[in-house]
């Protein structure tokens, strides 16, 4: 049995006999999009690769994707949504109803602009000369990019609340998340974004924590639907959005409230890594290896 993951180690599968299960993250086709860095005609070049590499990959004895529009469309296909493995996240912290300035907002990930890198700490900065000001903390390492514009930004007074982790394990990554009291997730409007469900946002519910979100249509509904966001659309909206939720007690009630609820019907739901797993150990006990396995496509 081998299990590759993303499309470039792909090609190993070729190379030995026997069953493949290929892990599929994301769309790398129109992720690469989000690279400035690739000059036009090598993003061409890349984007042929990664298509060739979709091809050979939906050959695979099972394919997991991370949701419905990430390619290939292979025959034996599994979504693996990006939801939270819960056994990896601390409790959900107690709630208090008394709960006062400062308040901290979180990120855990990829540091860029295109993830929200710039619309964060310049939110968190707006209210720095507020009475109740925002502390961020800010986990995961910063794109090479991006590390000189923040390595200046964060030299000025108005950054002073931004604290900034770099990359750190899962655990740790989550036990700072269990002080904070929003999830940030300000993707910008990429192609690669534009049709993602991150799996953050569930891991924020998850946590009891309401999410400051852009509006990204399937990130809007989810958080709609459980009312536990607040979407905005820029640095000053997010500041904006930030400071009603440390003045409006209701409001900051009714969303901690309906974040907490979301987060914990996700910790009881059946796991979908369960039944990928399920899935593989039914490849490994497959009598016939050239053939596939017996499975529905979802």
């Amino acid at each position: 049995m081998l299990i590759t993951i993303d499309p470039d180690t792909s090609l190993t599968a070729w190379l030995r006999p026997g069953r493949w299960v290929a892990d599929v993250h994301e769309d790398y086709r129109e992720l690469l999009r989000d690279r400035s860095w690739v000059p036009a005609p090598l993003l061409r070049v890349l984007r042929a690769a990664v298509s060739a590499l979709n091809w050979m990959i939906s050959r695979a004895d099972l394919v997991l994707v991370a949701d419905d529009h990430v390619p290939p469309m292979a025959p034996r296909r599994y979504v693996m949504r990006n939801e939270p493995d819960v056994t990896v996240l601390p409790a959900m912290p107690a709630h208090t109803s008394e709960r006062s300035a400062p308040f901290t907002a979180i990120y855990i990930g990829d540091n860029r602009e295109s993830r929200g890198l710039k619309t964060m700490v310049e939110a968190v900065a707006g209210t720095a000369d507020d009475e109740g000001f925002w502390r961020l903390d800010l986990v995961g390492p910063v794109a090479a990019g991006d590390r000189e514009w923040f390595e200046e930004r964060m030299s000025r007074p108005d950054a002073r609340h931004v604290t900034f982790h770099d990359r750190l394990p899962p655990g740790e990554a989550w036990r700072i998340a269990e002080r904070a009291d929003v999830g940030l997730c300000l993707l910008a409007d990429t192609p690669a974004f534009r049709d993602a469900m991150p799996s953050k946002v569930y891991e924020y519910l998850a946590m009891g924590l309401p999410t400051l979100a852009t509006p990204l249509p399937r990130v809007q509904a989810l958080l709609d639907e459980v009312g536990a966001g607040m979407i905005v659309g820029s640095a000053t909206a997010a500041t904006d959005a930030l400071r009603r939720f440390a003045t409006d007690d209701a409001e900051r009630a009714r969303l901690v409230a309906n974040a907490r609820a979301a987060g914990q019907a996700l910790r009881d739901k059946p796991s979908t890594y369960d039944e990928a797993a399920r899935r593989i150990a039914a490849l490994c006990t497959s009598p016939s290896p050239g053939s596939g396995p017996s499975l529905d496509p979802l």
